[in-house]
Parts: C-alpha cells; structure tokens; sequence
C-alpha cells in the first residue's frame, strides 16, 4: 500500500524514502523538542525510582475501536537523551527530512534547571552540529506527566533579580555558532509570557543585559497556547512576535460545532476532534497585525498522560504534509525572504505529537514534510489526492482517506 502525495513522490506505508535528496529549502522548519526522554532525581522522587517520557508512553491503551494507542517508536527506539549517539541520531534525521533546527523546552525555575542534562551536553560537546533555539516553559511543575495538573510540586516565580540572572545564563546559549538567529537577533520564545509579572520590564532587562554582553538584540516570540492568558499583542509587552501553537482550540467555530464538540467525549471525559477540523480552523484563521508565526501538529493523542485528554481522529501524514504546505504559502517571508514555521513536535510522544518513526507511520510524516517543503520551494509536484481535506473540510468529507 502506498500513500500518494502527488507528483514524482510516493511513500510506501513506512515510509521509505521513494524519490530524491531533499533541496536546499526557503523555508525555516523548527520542532519543538522535549528533553524528558532520561531520569532525574526530581522525577525519581515525584513518579517513582526511572520514571521518563516512556514511562506514560508504553502504558497507554485503546479507548475504542481504531484507536492508535500505544505510540511506539521505530527507527531511534527507546532512546535515553543522556546518550550523545541519541541525540546525534535525532539531528541527523530531521536535516535528512528537510528540518531545520530544534526548539528545545527550556525549564528554569528562579534559577533551578529540570532536564537540563541533554541541552547542556549539547552545548558543552558542541554536538550535534544542528540549529537549535530555547523555549521557556515557564509554567508550574505539577503532576501532568501522570494526569494531575493541579497538584504543584515545583512553583514557577518571578523576580527582576532573577530576571538578570536568567538572561546571564541565556546569553551562553545565545553565543553558540548554532543558535537559530532571525534578522540577526537570538530567538527566544516564551510559552506563557502573560504570566510574567511585567513582561515588557523583563523583556528589556533581557535585552539591555544581552546588548551589554556583546550578543545584540534579541528576537522575543511570546507562545499563542491554549491559555487565555497567552492571547495578547506581543508588540504591547515589549515582544518582537507571536508563535501560534497546534492543536489550537480558540478557533471561531458555529454554534452546532460547540454543541457537537461537547458530546464528542468518551466515558472517561476526553475530547475527541477530527483533525481535518482543526487544520480548517487554523487555514481560516486570520493573520494578525504583528509578526505570527504559523505552526502545524502531526497528530494529537495525550491519553497516554491524562485521564480525560484530548485525541485527534484521522491524522495522517497526508493530511498533515497538506496542511504543511498551505501553511508554508500562507506564512509572511522575512527580510531575507525566507518563511519560518513551527512544527508541534518532533517527539512528544506521550501526545501522540512526534515526526519522529513510529511502529505504525513509519518515516511517512518525515517524508510528507519533506514534501511540503519542496513542493512550496520548486512547485514541480502536484496537488496530493486530500487537498480538499484542508482547502474545504466538511465534517465526514474526509473520513477514510489515509
């Protein structure tokens, strides 16, 4: 069985690369990337004596017929990111697939680092030899990772003398010959910048202490998330730009799709959405009078981490390179005229949320960005079979199609 996206590319139902090397791409693919892939002390004292991501991951079941559960991985296998072949591997195959660099999470609390062992070998070894930007996920820790995010065991607070000494240890980063730069400036981006206390004071002090360090300027995205808090004019707190974040569930919908969206939950309370509706409402969605950038999910299945979470039914990478590429062509060039969108992600695993080989797709959602990109970059291949499914998506229309 194969999957046809059109044109001289086809992928057989793993994936395997069935057409040429990818070209040298306009446009800047960046992943966000989880480092929650070894143990710590923190996770060995809150979940138990080697508790990492696959700890969730492997323990996930079906809710109902078809339901794709547990995601497994294939080619990088159960990896532990303590180990540098690990790491060199995962680069080596999103360069392969037309990838552009990592955005890793980022978690600094008033000074205290959690998973911080991957990154910092990354910059202390000076491998792997891949763009790579920072994230910070400036929430609280709570039990999320075992489906209780109300129960904080580590706080998330802030201070103007922590402020300075965040931007201190950043600046370290931001000197890296790696380290994704846009308009000449360090890309940071912040996943709940509505929570800082004085986000344009903070972004200045990051700012002025950078400029004092020899570093310039940097380029301040704060994250659209699915937190109320999260939808502000990043212009307005002293932020250069907005990422959008997917799945998004702040889209403008009707009245009977609020309606259905309501019943559409199994007897556990999770939520269930078709994905070709979440692709409508982010390809409807207007661009905002700041700089935006766009973001595409993969897939979305976090049962493995929550009781009552959220599955996306229908993905495939079809469906997912489609969206990809209209994406791409809806994205406003920069300076230098190339586009820069995000990718949620290339391994959250427990989200059922990674381009990363797993036992069921394969290489195909690798081989389908790949074709996104090329396609936007050179226009020599056709339109795949779904186009509809993203360009005109009516509830059913879509169903069977990957």
């Amino acid at each position: 069985m194969a999957v046809g996206l059109g044109g001289n590319l086809t992928l057989g139902v793993k994936g395997e690369l069935q057409t040429g090397a990818a070209p040298t791409t306009k446009t800047k693919l960046i992943a966000f990337y989880l480092p929650q892939f070894h143990p710590i002390p923190e996770n060995d004292e809150w979940w138990g004596k080697g508790f990492t991501e696959w700890t969730n991951v492997t323990k996930a079941r079906p809710r109902f017929p078809g339901h794709y559960q547990p995601h497994l991985p294939a080619d990088l296998g159960f990896y532990d990111l303590r180990l540098p072949e690990a790491r060199e591997a995962q680069a080596s195959l999103a360069l392969q697939y037309g990838i552009h660099g990592f955005c890793y999470y980022h978690y600094w609390f008033h000074g205290r680092r959690l998973l911080e062992r991957p990154f910092n070998e990354v910059l202390e070894l000076g491998s792997p030899n891949f763009p790579f930007c920072l994230c910070w996920a400036n929430e609280n820790w709570t039990r999320t990772w075992s489906g209780d995010e109300k129960q904080v065991l580590l706080p998330q607070t802030y201070s103007p003398e922590d402020d300075e000494k965040h931007i201190r240890w950043l600046i370290k980063a931001f000197e890296d010959h790696r380290y994704i730069r846009l308009e000449d400036k360090p890309l940071f981006l912040v996943y709940r910048a509505g929570d800082l206390p004085c986000a344009s004071r903070t972004a200045d002090v990051w700012r002025r202490e950078a400029k004092r360090a020899g570093v310039g300027d940097i380029f301040l995205c704060a994250m659209e998330s699915n937190f109320h808090t999260s939808r502000i004019d990043p212009i307005s707190i002293g932020f250069d730009a907005a990422v959008e974040y997917q799945p998004s569930l702040f889209r403008r919908r009707s009245f009977l799709q609020k309606i259905r969206e309501r019943f559409w939950r199994d007897v556990s309370g999770t939520v269930i959405i078709n994905y070709s509706q979440i692709v409508q409402r982010a390809l409807q969605a207007a661009t905002p009078p700041y700089t935006w950038f766009r973001c595409v999910t993969p897939s979305w299945d976090n049962t493995a981490r929550k009781k009552e979470g959220l599955i996306l039914t229908g993905a495939c990478p079809e469906k997912y390179g489609k969206w990809l590429e209209a994406t791409v062509k809806r994205s406003q060039p920069m300076g230098d005229g190339e586009r820069v969108v995000f990718l949620n992600a290339w391994n959250e695993w427990a989200e059922g949320n990674h381009l990363e080989p797993c036992q069921r797709w394969g290489r195909a959602y690798l081989e389908a960005t790949l074709w996104a990109v090329d396609s936007c970059d050179s226009r020599t291949i056709a339109e795949p079979s779904c186009v509809d499914a993203v360009t005109d998506y009516q509830v059913g229309d879509t169903d069977g199609i990957c």
